[in-house]
């Protein structure tokens, strides 16, 4: 995820008539506009230029200029641009020729765009509460401005094999009847042997004769016999329904073919499965009989802060909830040592080699059905579904929000909210606030299908159910914070995990991370004072605490003897 962060694109030049011009403020592709009447051809029309730096855009930004263009009095130009200073390059072109007009913007360089008047309050024209996902306007939010329409977002989920879990389903529902069979018999069994002995009782007393007695006495003895028989029977009957179940389980196709029970049945199991605490997935892999291509119960990219966030994410504070403000920065806190201490644990459970592990090595691992949990970002979506088409990927999947270290604390995944902001340098900025508003909450019901990308608008219908998944998940989430002075937080957040994981303490790392922030926003050094995890301390000192008692108890007794 870094990499789409810092993302440089590179403009391939072609002689065929495929120029890249953006500093000039022209479109990219010049055999496309000439192509392309209904988008260029009209120069009574003013030019609006937009300027984005990620090529997957392309083909939507070009479909919705043209649909844009028909209907409106303006000219929208998108242009690509490279990702290396890019603010830089929008300064200076702004300076110059006062474009671009508007542009596609990640919201950690918001701060920044604005305070070089590069960015300005957005005039909406729609409910903005009502029509984005909360969380893309606290990522657009500036010291109380929105100065971006919310575009589209990326956050991490976790990604579970759902075949591993209904074969388990259904075994385990297997298993549930089986036993109920067997419970329900042998309650039959002692209902028969009851009623027997109490029929060989009232045998027994109703006869005087000692011919009577031993009657009484030998039909007491056939029905014990038979109350045996009936057992072995019962015995019998379970020996040969667990064999027909291993049977059953001999291919997955068998159980599903053979399988009785209902769909809903199988999905409430298979959700008794998901896990919602990280401790439930060490249950569960403790519990789990994997089958034998099964590597690994969870893996995930545990070098990547964009994977790693959610451990952390919900005990420290960066910059408040709109990602700004350098008076709310809380690092060093008693619940962060304790998840930090709680993921290096991790590393002994779940065994990852830092220098043999990435985000695309883990989704190809998980993909040839070798994990069985894994976090993932939406493009992963994408992924399981063209390697399906292509027949690479024969499992079902799911996507089910982050766990939590803490059930009561549910977990907060890191989020990038691309916006799109209006140039203060424009003098088109009416136009252009339209264009924006037109692009993220009007036109973009394709945005997914012609861009991979997930609309941060409220209330989307996604192609995939799994996309609501990262709606939720988006909804919970911590947006990249803006602030300047921090901008390499995330570097030596990102370092502080690898120290952690490979065994550093996680108490002192965080502290020392703490102070580095805080010197970079305030330009004084702060020593800050240390937190003792006293978390089972106090069980151990009870226990002391108990013995010393005891012993001085037996002091006291020897001396009065």
């Amino acid at each position: 995820m870094k990499k789409r962060l810092m993302a440089i694109l590179l403009i391939a030049l072609a002689a065929a008539g495929i120029f890249a011009i953006g500093k000039s403020g022209m479109p990219i592709k010049e055999k496309e506009q000439s192509e392309d009447s209904s988008l260029f051809s009209n120069h009574n029309k003013d030019s609006i230029y937009l300027w984005y730096t990620d090529d997957a855009l392309t083909t939507y930004l070009s479909s919705a200029a043209v649909a844009y263009n028909e209907t409106h009095d303006a000219r929208i130009v998108p242009v690509l641009e490279s990702g290396l200073d890019y603010v830089e390059t929008i300064n200076r072109n702004s300076v110059e020729s006062n474009v671009p007009d508007l542009y596609v913007i990640s919201n950690d360089a918001l701060e920044k765009a604005y305070l070089a008047g590069l960015a300005v309050p957005v005039e909406p024209t729609v409910n903005m509460e009502e029509t984005f996902i909360g969380k893309g306007l606290a990522a657009a939010t500036y010291k109380d401005k929105l100065l971006g329409y919310p575009f589209y977002f990326e956050t991490s989920s976790l990604l579970y094999n759902k075949t591993y879990l209904r074969d388990l389903a259904v075994a385990q529902l297997l298993q549930e009847q089986e036993e109920a069979a067997a419970q329900e018999m042998q309650e039959n069994v002692d209902s028969a042997s009851g009623d027997t002995t109490q029929s060989s009782s009232d045998t027994g007393s109703a006869d005087a004769t000692q011919s009577s007695s031993d009657t009484g006495s030998a039909d007491a003895t056939q029905s014990s016999v038979g109350a045996g028989d009936a057992q072995k029977a019962a015995e019998s009957e379970r020996s040969d329904t667990a064999s027909d179940r291993s049977d059953s389980q001999t291919t997955e196709e068998a159980v599903e073919e053979e399988s009785p029970f209902t769909e809903e049945q199988i999905e409430v199991k298979i959700a008794e499965y998901l896990p919602k605490t990280i401790e439930d997935i060490q249950t569960f892999g403790d519990m789990y009989d994997a089958p034998e291509q099964v590597e690994s119960v969870f893996k995930w990219d545990v070098t990547d802060i964009f994977y790693n966030y959610f451990f952390i994410g919900n005990a420290i504070n960066m910059g408040g909830e709109n990602g700004w403000d350098t008076e709310q920065v809380d690092i060093y806190n008693l619940n962060a040592i304790q998840s930090m201490t709680a993921y290096q644990n991790l590393n002994n459970f779940f065994s990852i080699d830092t220098s043999a592990i990435s985000y695309e090595s883990t989704l190809n691992d998980f993909m040839q059905g070798k994990v069985v949990f894994t976090v993932a970002t939406s493009d992963a979506v994408a992924a399981l579904e063209q390697a399906k088409q292509d027949g690479t990927f024969s499992y079902e999947y799911g996507f089910v929000t982050t766990p939590s270290f803490k059930e009561e604390e549910p977990s907060s995944s890191l989020s990038v909210t691309n916006c799109v902001a209006i140039n203060g340098y424009s003098t088109n900025q009416e136009v252009a606030n339209d264009f924006a508003r037109y692009l993220t909450c009007e036109y973009n019901e394709i945005l997914y299908d012609r861009s991979g990308k997930v609309s941060a608008q409220k209330d989307m219908e996604y192609p995939y159910d799994a996309l609501q998944v990262f709606a939720r998940e988006y909804e919970t989430s911590v947006p990249i914070p803006k602030m300047l002075e921090t901008g390499n937080y995330w570097l030596k957040l990102e370092a502080l995990f690898a120290e952690i994981w490979n065994g550093a303490d996680a108490n002192e790392e965080l502290k020392t991370l703490s102070e580095q922030i805080k010197y970079q926003i305030t330009g004084e050094q702060i020593e800050e004072t240390y937190i003792e995890d006293t978390a089972g301390d106090g069980e151990e000192d009870e226990v002391e605490y108990l013995d010393e008692d005891y012993y001085r108890q037996q002091a006291l007794d020897n001396q009065s003897e």
